[in-house]
């Protein structure tokens, strides 16, 4: 340990203080928790523990893994004193169930500095420093158990005593070098007493791989990953897909030593605390204040909703002139309709899909990024380049052992994938998102491994029609793509840029003179307003009332029994887009149900 025992004194005596302060009732209500997890936690804020010492936040920044050591001694020197109490009203059950308990302190709240926050993978010279790095994970292993302390005996002079793995080498145990007996035995042979049985002190472990966020980087730089590693409870913590950010200890890893092998030493974060950002967006967006504000604009519009809609829409992709009906299909597919499960146990997906057909120039591009910015979980990829594999899972060989690497669509579970050039993907690859987009799974059996992985995601393509666009030709002839493709989309909108004069004059004054921007413009909501309209409105649950199903029945009948009808779109299916568009609807333009 690189601090002396004044000052470890010194920083046990400050946490104490500061456990006893703010932390109190969350550890007895750790000791008091009946459930049977061996390992708890405990958050600290470091900004307000630091403010309570500077002198301790200067011992941590320097030596942070002795300074995290002595926290959890604290830690757990302080619940044992809490059990004790607490054992005087439950007949020494607390304190029993208590000794069994690891407890951990987790770091949280680092001050805002490029010296502790991160954004860009860390180099060479951030080892040894407690950092914050944020970032999305791509890839998650399995969740694995190992042995992490062993027991030696000198066989002079029997002597026992513990030795930790050396997390440096991968967990693999280092012989001894002498004895460390305080009687000063200077053996160095030694016996080790859990060989040949089962492993006696075991701990949870899992990998990471984390990337750095494409919209953070420089122009023209290539985004860097990061292993991470978790321990005891923070494995499975997340999933592949999520935002995160990870506090921990930068380390230095190299395989154990070989005559005539290169030493490969490579980076990794060894983690003490892992928050998912996208959850936390989620639920700090449904606060009070915000709910309030939305609630009073729609109280303001009752009497004439459309208005209030209008003014939605007005802020939806601002930087596209008009086309508000694109615009409110595209706040429809986002608002999504509501998942319902039959008698029978069977799913009907919520989630709604939607294509844009149309010719170049049309702003199908800016649709797609606009949606990206405003969902909070999203992927945005092109269909050039793309195979099945990046689109769904691709198994990967790393260290001997395979891994199950996410594609765009399990990234974006829960959220909303953009897929630009869409009839570029190749035919085979196209036909691996069939069940995604309705099942939303996908079954994955490669190297060894068979499971289903969630997509309950929402898809959003574009795509060029197959030269000039026919109207005389069936949409499935137009774009080049399967009936059981265009089935699947709940929406498909064609965009032609037709010549009119005076349309054109209208968006040669928008685009090189400003003049076709709103009068309200100072009125539109911003980026951060319409995601947190779009993560509320996620949240209402409206039901379809007879009368409007009975309207979708007769649209569904006229459809099916015009002539000249288009065979791939008018499906069953459509009638069930049509339910979800209508739910869509009722939560875009309604706030109250």
């Amino acid at each position: 340990m690189l601090i002396n025992p004044e000052e470890k004194a010194l920083i046990g005596r400050v946490f104490e203080t500061y456990l006893t302060e703010h932390h109190r009732n969350d550890i007895h209500q750790l000791i008091t928790n009946t459930n049977e997890d061996t390992h708890r936690s405990v958050v600290v804020n470091a900004m307000t523990l630091f403010e309570a010492n500077m002198e301790v936040g200067d011992y941590f920044n320097a030596y942070p893994k002795d300074v995290l050591v002595v926290f959890d001694e604290v830690l757990q020197k302080k619940a044992l004193e809490l059990a004790d109490d607490a054992s005087l009203k439950d007949k020494q059950g607390s304190i029993q169930r208590s000794k069994r308990q690891i407890y951990h302190t987790r770091i949280t709240g680092l001050p805002v500095c490029p010296e502790l926050t991160r954004h860009t993978i860390p180099r060479s010279r951030d080892v040894g420093h407690f950092l914050s790095v944020t970032g999305t994970v791509i890839r998650t292993s399995v969740a694995k158990v190992l042995e992490y302390e062993r027991d030696y005996m000198c066989t002079k002079c029997h002597h026992v005593f513990k030795v930790q793995a050396d997390f440096d080498q991968f967990y693999t145990f280092v012989q001894p070098v002498g004895c460390p007996n305080p009687v000063g035995c200077n053996s160095i042979k030694f016996t080790c007493l859990s060989g040949g049985s089962e492993p006696a002190a075991c701990r949870d472990y899992q990998e990471l791989k984390i990337q750095e966020q494409v919209q953070r980087l420089s122009v023209g730089s290539i985004p860097r990953s990061l292993v991470v590693v978790l321990e005891d409870d923070l494995v499975d913590s997340c999933k592949s897909g999520d935002d995160v950010t990870v506090y921990g200890v930068m380390c230095l890893r190299w395989k154990p030593f070989h005559d005539g092998s290169p030493c490969d030493v490579e980076l990794v974060l060894r983690a003490n605390n892992i928050e998912a950002n996208n959850q936390q967006a989620a639920a700090a967006l449904l606060v009070r204040d915000v709910q309030k504000e939305f609630e009073e604009f729609w109280d303001s519009c009752k009497h004439n909703s459309l208005a209030g809609r209008n003014e939605i829409l007005l802020s939806l992709c601002p930087q596209v002139f008009g086309m508000y009906v694109i615009k409110l299909a595209v706040a429809m597919v986002l608002a999504g309709g509501v998942q319902r499960i039959d008698s029978s146990g069977t799913k009907v997906r919520g989630e709604c899909h939607m294509l844009l057909v149309g010719d170049p120039g049309t702003g199908k591009s800016q649709f797609l990024k606009y949606s990206a910015k405003v969902i909070s979980r999203s992927v945005l990829t092109a269909g050039i380049g793309s195979t099945s594999a990046g689109l769904t899972v691709a198994a990967v060989k790393d260290g001997g052992d395979w891994h199950l690497e996410a594609g765009a669509l399990v990234l974006s579970d829960g959220g909303l994938c953009c897929i630009d050039e869409f009839s570029s993907i190749k035919e085979h690859d196209r036909i691996s998102i069939h069940e995604a987009m309705e099942q939303q799974s996908i079954s994955v059996a490669k190297a060894g491994m068979v499971c289903k992985l969630n997509t309950r995601t929402t898809i959003l393509a574009a795509t060029n029609p197959k030269g000039q666009y026919d109207p005389k030709e069936p949409l499935s002839v137009n774009v080049a793509l399967a009936s059981p493709l265009l089935s699947r989309f709940d929406l498909v909108l064609v965009l032609l840029d037709t010549r009119n004069a005076q349309w054109d004059c209208i968006i040669s004054s928008f685009i090189l003179e400003d003049r076709g921007i709103p009068s309200e413009a100072s009125g539109l909501w911003s980026m951060e307003k319409m995601k947190a309209y779009f993560s509320v409105i996620k949240q209402l649950q409206p039901r379809v009332s007879e009368e409007a199903n009975c309207i979708l029945t007769r649209y569904y009948q006229l459809q099916r029994q015009r002539d000249g009808h288009n065979a791939a779109r008018t499906t069953i299916r459509m009638l069930e887009s049509l339910s979800r568009l209508a739910e869509g609807e009722n939560r875009f333009q309604s706030w109250t149900i």
